[in-house]
């Protein structure tokens, strides 16, 4: 497997990661993880590979994309930013399967939140005790207590996430392993 996949799969876990557990997505590590791959595609280009254009066209088509969303405050930049890392990565041709199955996942996440309370109120009286119980047993625990901590009251769906889930689907579905 060549150096930007293995990157997009790295760089992947660590968001998905993060989103889930804290909704944040580290500059840090998309920081390193773009100069390293702006390194590997001059390299490559340097020593006789094609024109990265693909690659910067990805990046460029990434950032573009879903910077409206994050301008009318729907998306968060961490999710806009990777996004854009992922274009630099995959190349430009990959972003459009990554957003539709991320955005499908994310559409999926946001109906079950939508339609969880209406579920919860047809379920019998004492499944519905359980459940209260259950709930307010978990988010005073020290566990939730972290958890919120974590999230400085960050909330809302973790799309990031969804976006690593897809890549990682997109790259085991495209067996990508001999292109850069």
């Amino acid at each position: 497997m060549s150096l930007l996949p293995v990157l997009a799969v790295l760089l992947s876990a660590q968001v998905a990661t993060s989103d889930l557990y804290a909704r944040r997505v580290s500059n840090r590590w998309l920081v390193c993880v773009a100069v390293l791959a702006t390194g590997a595609l001059l390299w490559s280009w340097m020593t006789g590979a094609a024109f990265p254009g693909m690659h910067l066209l990805g990046l460029l088509v990434g950032l573009l994309s879903l910077l409206p969303f994050y301008a009318i405050g729907w998306m968060g930049a961490g999710d806009v930013k990777y996004f854009a890392v992922l274009g630099l990565l995959l190349g430009a041709s990959a972003l459009l399967p990554i957003w539709i199955v991320a955005s499908l996942l994310a559409g999926l996440h946001a109906t079950v939140v939508v339609l969880a309370p209406g579920l919860r109120a047809s379920l019998p009286l004492r499944a519905q005790l359980l459940q209260a119980r259950v709930r307010e047993h978990w988010q005073t625990g020290p566990a939730a207590q972290r958890l919120q901590a974590l999230r400085q009251g960050r909330t809302g769906i973790p799309y990031a996430a969804y976006l690593a889930a897809a890549t990682l689907g997109y790259l085991l579905w495209q067996g990508r392993g001999a292109a850069p």
